[in-house]
């Protein structure tokens, strides 16, 4: 059957339509993306604004019509952080309801990583064994770790890049004062999550899903999307330390001129590279895996496994 994703994000809002069955892997046959950046859009108060609001419904609307273009028969609507946190979530939702029909369901951040974590074992396979994934959104930090398809520990931290972008880095380029701060902030949230997985020992493999991970992976070196899924990549923290100072002296339109950095995304990568480098030091990960399946796939199979037992 045909299924679709929609996905409200805190950064995009992304349609991803798969020819899928139980038991097969999900192909890809149509992707419809749109930059929201709703975790930009929240006011004062934490709410998403009236103009945030009809933007979303917007997008959301273009993203109905696309998956009716492309013969979608299940739509599976979710929203992540940006939704789940702001201050009028339930009116947000009920507009965008009644203005479409759609239904979000709002993921919490531990279902987030755990629907990560599975796509991440589906595609890594049980020979992996014990696997610590990590995933930067716009909102949030997702960690998860375990051997089966259902992690041991899983945590959501407001750690998204877009979330400390509009935060703590107003300068472009920033305030080397304002950098050291956010360090300074980035590390003592996830150093309070540490012995929580630590008890569990180390992992065999540390896998990194997300567009902020696969980009700072491509500027240290890694294959260009271009050259297909099945490329391994990976990220060294020892590359991962020598670009965050030179991401720190740069504004947002010098960094969207490096390898593999998104115009859309570039402002908001130095927070997402000292979120990633902060994990990777905190956890005593030398290098991680990239996983082209995230939690868009994991939603996907998680459908898929329903209509098994159901």
């Amino acid at each position: 059957m045909r299924l679709g994703v929609l996905d409200v994000g805190s950064n995009t809002v992304h349609l991803l339509v798969v020819d899928a069955h139980p038991g097969a892997r999900p192909l890809p046959a149509h992707s419809h993306k749109a930059e929201l950046r709703l975790a930009e859009l929240l006011d004062g108060s934490g709410a998403i604004g009236p103009e945030g609001v009809d933007k979303l419904i917007a997008v959301v609307l273009d993203a109905l019509e696309a998956a009716e273009d492309k013969g979608v028969e299940d739509l599976l609507p979710f929203a992540t952080s940006a939704v789940r946190e702001a201050t009028n979530a339930d009116d947000v939702l009920a507009r965008v309801k009644d203005a479409t029909g759609v239904e979000l369901q709002v993921l919490t951040g531990p279902e987030e990583a755990r629907l990560t974590f599975l796509a991440v074992r589906r595609w890594f396979g049980w020979s992996a064994g014990k696997l610590l994934v990590l995933d930067i959104g716009g909102g949030s930090l997702e960690i998860a770790y375990g051997i089966d398809e259902e992690p041991d520990a899983a945590v959501s931290l407001p750690l998204g890049a877009g979330r400390l972008t509009a935060a703590w880095l107003p300068g472009d380029p920033p305030d080397p004062a304002d950098v050291k701060s956010l360090r300074r902030h980035v590390r003592a949230q996830i150093a309070r999550t540490v012995g929580e997985f630590s008890r569990f020992g180390a992992p065999d493999h540390v896998v990194a899903t997300s567009k902020t991970f696969k980009q700072l992976a491509r500027l240290a070196g890694a294959a260009r999307s271009a050259e297909g899924l099945y490329v391994q990549r990976e990220l060294k923290r020892e590359s991962l330390e020598a670009w965050v100072p030179q991401l720190a002296g740069m504004t947002g339109p010098e960094r969207a001129d490096l390898p593999g950095v998104s115009e859309g995304r570039a402002g908001q990568l130095l927070a997402g590279a000292l979120v990633a480098e902060g994990a990777m030091d905190l956890f005593g990960v030398e290098t991680l895996e990239i996983c082209p399946w995230a939690l868009r796939e994991g939603v996907i199979l998680r459908r898929l496994d329903h209509m098994v037992t159901g």
